[in-house]
């Protein structure tokens, strides 16, 4: 079903990108909204809105979304902790999108982390290494600290078990925890590698982004899943079918 939808953050090279992979699935831009432009207008026409602004916005445009009872989906990282609980609250009064991360490959590396960590005891030592571009201005990745939340919950660890990087007389590597690293360089995409070591063997699970599109493509998806939801607040995992039982 062809759809009208709405782009907050439209001049953004995400809101660029997701206008282009939506209008080659066939659907319509309705409203092209961004910084300087009546929210609003975003809220008043199509059949659903894809935010891809800033996170200082959100709170504005999940109170139009409610306000006109809008489906959303929501691409918009860097809220605080206790900002993005008040946030998710509002995102439940309408069916509402809201991922860090739009790429289905990564989205599947998430669910095939969580088995992982499910399945290999603590004999399996688990490590985090993530690569992105020489102008990323923070580290871990969202996408990395997500798989460091995923592995930290299965092995029911808090965040005090992790090691960013290794320097100096250290010792000897513990059962209890989980290393990531961060590496810097080019234009690469995104790389996210997870690895389980143990005495005899070893199991890594790696995505590597090339282009960009993979994450409007699958904001698109989420577009044509959430239009058909009732009220309440999804992710990616939702959208996938990946949400384990």
């Amino acid at each position: 079903m062809a759809l009208s939808i709405s782009i907050v953050g439209a001049k953004g090279r995400m809101g660029q990108a997701i206008a282009a992979a939506a209008e080659a699935a066939g659907h319509r831009i309705a409203a092209r909204v961004d910084t300087g432009d009546a929210l609003v207008d975003a809220f008043t026409t199509g059949d659903v809105v894809v935010d891809f602004s800033f996170h200082q916005t959100t709170r504005a445009v999940l109170e139009l979304a409610v306000a006109h009872q809008r489906p959303l989906v929501i691409g918009t990282t860097g809220h605080a902790t206790a900002e993005k609980r008040e946030l998710a609250d509002l995102a439940q009064r309408i069916p509402c999108v809201w991922a860090g991360n739009y790429s289905v490959g990564v989205n599947l590396l998430f669910a095939l982390t969580q088995r992982a960590a499910a399945v290999l005891g603590t004999d399996y030592d688990c490590e985090v290494v993530e690569m992105h571009h020489r102008f990323k201005k923070d580290a871990p990745s969202g996408t990395a600290a997500r798989l460091l939340e995923i592995i930290l919950q299965e092995r029911k660890l808090s965040e005090s078990a992790l090691r960013h990087g290794r320097e100096g007389i250290v010792g000897e590597r513990t059962s209890s925890e989980v290393g990531i690293h961060a590496l810097r360089g080019g234009d690469v995409v995104g790389d996210h590698t997870v690895m389980f070591a143990a005495l005899g063997e070893r199991l890594e699970l790696t995505h590597k982004a090339s282009d960009r599109s993979i994450f409007a493509r699958g904001a698109i998806r989420a577009a044509e899943w959430v239009i058909a939801r009732p009220s309440g607040l999804h992710d990616m995992q939702d959208v996938l079918g990946l949400r384990s039982s």
